[in-house]
Formats: structure tokens, C-alpha cells, sequence
């Protein structure tokens, strides 16, 4: 465990946004320590675009500015995860009320495991309010120009694994 106070930011981020970036920079700029917690093998998809290491890559570069950021790729409980890293808190980002359901319900599981975590969501910029890695890959699909919705690289990531007009 390090000095300071830890937060865990975890999330599939198939593919990294700028979005999750957004989180992710407001995240290191209130905790000491913020560990980028890639969900190895996600439960609720049946496969990913990118693989776990992949994603890692993606976010290590995109983070690369903040000294106080780490990435790792993780396939246990979360709460498990959080205690490992010494974390005192799990944050998330919030976009829409959809995201307040599911997170709400997820808070609530997480609370009865590790009572001890504390979960602190960040409300999306305006900007990037709209975005999610779903839309981004559905655009990348049908040939649409996500180059300034995802970091340096992911773009062309896309579309070389897409084989669409996504840089």
C-alpha cells in the first residue's frame, strides 16, 4: 500500500474515451494515488473488441501526463481488487440517469461486501455526456470519424480491428 489516499477507477473501457479520461483526470486531481482498474474478462459481455492488455496499453498512454495514475488489468471481485491496492474509494462516472440505476445497484452490493469503501461518482462534462465506448465502437462500425471521441492511437485501433473509416 502507498502513502495517501487511493481510489479505484474501474471500468471495461472497450475502448478508452475521452470521456473516461475526463473521469479518470478529475479522479488524480482529488485522490493521491488512482489505479485504472481494467475489468479483465467482463461479465455482462460475452466478448470485447480489444483484449485486456490492449486496453491497458490504450489507457497507460492516454494517461501517461499524470503522474499519480497507474493501469492494471484485474478478474477478481472488485471490492477484492480495491482492497488490494489499498484503495478507500471506488469512483465512477455518471452520464445519464440510466448510469445512477446501475450504479446505484452495483453501490449497493459493494457496500455490503466492503463497507469500509466508499463510492464517489463524478458527473461527465458536458462535453462528453453523450459518449460511451458502445456508441464509439457502433460509429467506428459504419465508417463514422471518432478520432476526436477516443485518445491518440485508439482511433486507428479501431479501425484497423473494424476495417471502417474510424481514425
Amino acid at each position: 500500500m502507498s502513502e495517501g489516499r487511493t481510489a479505484v477507477c474501474p471500468g471495461t473501457y472497450d475502448p478508452v474515451t475521452r470521456g473516461h479520461i475526463d473521469i479518470i483526470t478529475r479522479a488524480a486531481n482529488v485522490f493521491d494515488r488512482v489505479v485504472v482498474a481494467v475489468v479483465g474478462n467482463p461479465p455482462r459481455k460475452d466478448t470485447t473488441l480489444f483484449s485486456g492488455d490492449e486496453r491497458k496499453g490504450f489507457l497507460d498512454d492516454a494517461t501517461a501526463h499524470l503522474d499519480n495514475v497507474e493501469v492494471e488489468v484485474f478478474s477478481i471481485l472488485l471490492v477484492e481488487f480495491a482492497r488490494q491496492q489499498g484503495a478507500t474509494a471506488i469512483v465512477k462516472g455518471l452520464r445519464a440517469i440510466s448510469d445512477f440505476e446501475y450504479e446505484f445497484e452495483m453501490n449497493q452490493l459493494n457496500r455490503k461486501l466492503a463497507p469500509e469503501l466508499e463510492s464517489i461518482y463524478i458527473i461527465a462534462s458536458p462535453e462528453f455526456s453523450f459518449l460511451s465506448s458502445t456508441g464509439v465502437k457502433e460509429m467506428a462500425t459504419f465508417g463514422g470519424d471518432v478520432g476526436d471521441l477516443v485518445p491518440e492511437g485508439v482511433g486507428n485501433a479501431l479501425k484497423e480491428r473494424l476495417g471502417k473509416g474510424a481514425s
